[in-house]
């Protein structure tokens, strides 16, 4: 039986974690003999050490605190409802919050994706996705259309259903088998194109990938419309578009996977808007709540869900929690601040300048590439502009993890060092920011960048 160590007066955080936490997708090695960053309080955009220590939260926690850390109004909403109803399923019975919330997600979304789904957060919306999109085809007649198409180095989340889906190898090789079906494609990555491929070569490759698996056997394609993972690939124009007609002519259900990119990210409810595309699915999760509370939700069309609300049939999947009512009263006052606060126009109304911020750094020589859209932005390091060659491994564990992170920690920044594609910086501040916090954000990347140019002996031109 496992030893239960009880916290003392004389233990410290720090002792406790190292002995206890297991933290998520983190070398628990490294803490060995360093300490764990403990992160005590949060206010707009910023947060707090144990020690004191103010940060800018330069990526929103994980992409997700999108009104800003510290809003009691919408922390009092999850509380005044737990006094009222703390939670009951979803699983045959409804209650009032969540049928609110479902209708304002519906009125909210693009076109007829009237059908909202609730699950605890954004792997379980893609697993949901997969799923629905299987025994869709099912009922539908064609029990043979069960495979995902999806883009290479593109991140689903880590169930296996989700990791199928995902396009890095890293992350899939510890758990192979997988489940069958996950077929990818090359990604819009607009610095560094498949040789020979041209932008309009990118959405024809799904079609060739249909064609080569068998129109027959593919039950969906999903995207994100800005992909995250190798550093926020935004589509070419008309892109997704042609995925639709693509999907609309082999009966193949389109997937905007919008963990991310919902909920004000680009600057629009949802990535879809900002496109101007129409999927048959949405998935999201993380600004839903601002993450006050867990939540996700899959957005299906009335085509998708019809086969569904007939006769005898059901959705044979579910989750406990899924619109939990605390967690769906929350969501309630966090779109209420969406709009009371006019979180979409401050986007929009900023993001131009949060660009040329990046774009000014393009002079530093470590700095390959600038893109993303809105708060949702990528820088790209190279060793030679000129080549765009990349960072080997080894290289790229001392830039990042050697180098980068602790540096930007230390200076006061928390943003993304990824190595999951190309070695990048990513940053999605809170939708609350603005010039203010940009000029923040400049003063520490430029100088940090400048030492690891120099450090890493970058070629200049």
């Amino acid at each position: 039986m496992a030893t239960i160590e009880h916290a003392t007066a004389t233990s410290s955080l720090q002792e406790l974690a190292k002995r206890h936490l297991w933290m998520h997708f983190t070398r628990m090695g490294a803490y060995h003999d360093h300490e764990i960053p403990i992160i005590v309080k949060g206010d707009g955009c910023y947060l707090w050490d144990e020690h004191g220590n103010k940060y800018l939260d330069g990526l929103s926690a994980l992409f997700c605190v999108n009104i800003g850390h510290g809003r009691h109004d919408v922390a009092q909403a999850g509380a005044d409802q737990a006094k009222e109803l703390g939670f009951v399923t979803n699983w045959s019975y409804a209650h009032p919050r969540c049928i609110e919330l479902a209708a304002r997600i519906a009125s909210l979304a693009p076109g007829d994706l009237n059908r909202v789904f609730f699950t605890s957060g954004g792997g379980e919306s893609v697993e949901s996705a997969i799923k629905l999109s299987r025994q869709y085809h099912k009922l539908t007649g064609h029990p043979t259309k069960t495979k995902l198409i999806a883009r290479s180095i593109a991140y689903h989340g880590t169930t296996m259903g989700a990791l199928s889906a995902t396009g890095i190898t890293g992350l899939r090789e510890p758990f192979e088998p997988l489940t069958p079906g996950g077929c990818h494609v090359p990604n819009t990555n607009p610095y560094r194109m498949p040789y020979g491929m041209t932008e309009a070569d990118l959405a024809e490759a799904v079609k060739e990938r249909i064609e080569f698996e068998g129109p027959d056997t593919v039950a969906a394609v999903i995207m994100e419309p800005v992909q995250n993972a190798g550093g926020c690939f935004p589509p070419p124009p008309g892109y997704f578009q042609r995925i639709r007609e693509i999907c609309d002519e082999y009966d193949v259900i389109m997937i905007s996977d919008e963990v991310i990119c919902s909920w004000g990210r680009l600057g629009e409810y949802f990535g879809a808007q900002r496109f101007d595309y129409q999927p048959d699915i949405i998935t999201t999760a993380k600004g839903l709540t601002s993450s006050y509370a867990s939540m996700g939700a899959l957005i299906a069309s009335d085509r998708i869900a019809e086969p569904f609300m007939e006769g005898s049939n059901s959705f044979i999947h579910g989750f406990t929690f899924g619109g939990h009512p605390m967690a769906s009263a929350v969501a309630m006052a966090n779109l209420d601040v969406f709009e009371s606060e006019n979180i979409l126009e401050n986007v929009r109304a900023n993001e131009g300048y949060f660009r040329d911020m990046l774009e000014s750094l393009r002079d530093i020589p470590i700095v390959g590439d600038v893109r993303g859209v809105g708060y949702f932005q990528a820088i790209e390091l190279v060793k030679d502009k000129d080549t765009k060659q990349s960072f080997n491994d080894a290289e790229a564990e001392v830039l990042l993890r050697g180098l980068l992170s602790s540096e930007l920690f230390k200076r006061g920044l928390i943003c993304r060092a990824d190595d999951r594609g190309d070695p990048v910086i990513q940053l999605a501040p809170p939708l609350i920011a603005g010039r203010e916090q940009f000029d923040e954000i400049e003063g520490v990347l430029r100088p940090v960048l400048e030492l690891a140019s120099e450090r890493m002996h970058v070629i200049e031109h």
